[in-house]
């Protein structure tokens, strides 16, 4: 029979004084008595709503299943069949956005904590239950893959074991891409991310590290090397900003910027120079993940840190999780408010942003009501240091350099009806750079959609 508790097994977590000071793992993950009991609650539906939720097609009640007899190794096992990286997915997925949010279990409680599960069979699976079988034979074809997120990991895991010739091409010094770069350490310890990638490079996967395609090396000279396909997963890295007067004050960052010198570059840790401010006030302009993870950070650096959004909390594209953990931590939100200019010292040294209060007024084109200002609301909000977490787009190099790859106004990838292949021949795309910031799981969904298309293509022309 299942276990018909109606909420959630909790799991345990840093407390919110504690964890504030330090970059340590804020979720502590289940126990396996906790694991088990929250796999009982899984009904085994017949017809699995959870699975139509997950972009990488998760054999969801089967892995609970295993879970709930008590065979991690298994439940594991049955994970990896369709998703690459399932300690990742199980600490930052938005799971009560998609699996949980097709669970029976949630229209008369809570739904089964599938993420909680997912991590616990990611981290405590044995070593021999995740070693992959030999290294795939080769076919000898070669493809190149461009960045190294979570699409790019999935598409040259997934082609590896089709046996091609796969190498990938990062232009930062490890690994990741937003995975290390963008997302913090008391989220998705990094040495969760090494872990994940070493298992694909086992694969045969090799990776490749500080070379920038665009200018080290072009789409076209991949082809010329005798690449027969080309994946470019190279994310939404360029940070928009809001064009404010004193936007380019000193002490102003965008998110990325930010969140990179802490993350990639390891200026929480003592032992590195990298340079960062440390303390002040710090007001960061934004509603997103992002903007949750850079105030998350400059609290853990010393700041008094304050979060700025144009709209209601209702509105905020933030996971609800992400938002309380902000709260518990003590990062003040002051929603329906605006930037309207930055101001600075004689020496150019951020004091203040101008702010405006809004209002809700009608809603836009998406169906959320548009913030209007409030004429003559305008006041001083003392900060040395600004944020700018409003958004990013794909850097435009890789465009500009490759003939006869489109991109939309938003500097996207055009891709057809499949959504991964572009308008270039033997080119294929996924993840923010076709769909702008998105989440981990949909990247990685297309990554295994792309792996599909070029296996597709390379079979069809052969040469």
């Amino acid at each position: 029979m299942p276990n018909m508790q109606k909420e959630k097994t909790p799991m345990r977590e840093q407390a919110p004084d504690v964890r504030n000071a330090i970059f340590t793992e804020v979720a502590l993950g289940y126990t396996y008595e906790e694991a088990v009991n929250e796999a009982a609650r899984c009904l085994n539906c017949k017809n699995p709503l959870c699975i139509q939720g997950c972009p990488v097609g998760v054999k969801i009640p089967d892995f609970i299943s295993l879970l709930a007899g008590g065979d991690v190794d298994g439940a594991y096992k049955k994970i990896k069949e369709t998703n690459a990286l399932p300690a990742v997915c199980g600490r930052v997925c938005p799971q009560e956005k998609q699996c949980e949010s097709k669970c029976v279990r949630g229209i008369r409680g809570e739904p089964i904590a599938v993420g909680r599960l997912e991590r616990f069979a990611a981290d405590n699976a044995s070593d021999e239950a995740k070693k992959d079988a030999a290294e795939p034979v080769k076919n000898g074809i070669k493809i190149a893959v461009v960045g190294s997120g979570p699409s790019s990991l999935t598409c040259a895991g997934d082609l590896a074991k089709m046996g091609y010739d796969v190498r990938v091409f990062e232009a930062l010094h490890k690994p990741g891409g937003v995975l290390v770069y963008g997302i913090p350490e008391f989220r998705l310890p990094k040495s969760i991310v090494a872990d994940e990638i070493a298992a694909i490079e086992k694969l045969g996967v090799a990776v490749e590290c500080d070379v920038v395609v665009g200018r080290a090396l072009t789409v076209d000279e991949l082809f010329d090397e005798g690449y027969k396909a080309v994946f470019v997963g190279s994310g939404a890295g360029l940070p928009s900003f809001m064009g404010i007067p004193g936007e380019n004050s000193n002490g102003v960052f965008s998110a990325n910027e930010f969140l990179t010198r802490v993350n990639l570059m390891k200026a929480y840790d003592p032992d590195y120079d990298t340079p960062i401010k440390r303390g002040g006030t710090v007001v960061v302009v934004g509603g997103g993940n992002v903007a949750m993870d850079a105030a998350r950070c400059a609290k853990r650096l010393g700041g008094d840190v304050k979060i700025v959004y144009r709209r209601s909390e209702a509105e905020m594209p933030a996971r609800a999780e992400e938002v309380c953990h902000a709260k518990e931590e003590g990062i003040e939100f002051l929603t329906l408010n605006n930037p309207v200019k930055i101001n600075a010292d004689e020496k150019g040294n951020t004091v203040s942003v101008t702010c405006i209060r809004m209002e809700l007024g009608e809603p836009d084109e998406q169906g959320r009501r548009r913030p209007v200002p409030i004429e003559g609301s305008e006041y001083d909000l003392e900060a040395q240091t600004v944020i700018m977490a409003i958004g990013n787009s794909p850097n435009p190099l890789i465009r500009m350099t490759t003939p006869g790859l489109e991109t939309n106004r938003r500097g996207c990838f055009v891709t057809s009806e499949d959504g991964v292949t572009t308008t270039r021949e033997g080119v294929f795309a996924g993840g923010d750079a076709v769909t702008g910031a998105a989440t981990v799981i949909l990247a990685m969904g297309a990554g295994k959609k792309a792996a599909e298309a070029i296996d597709g293509y390379v079979k069809a022309n052969p040469r």
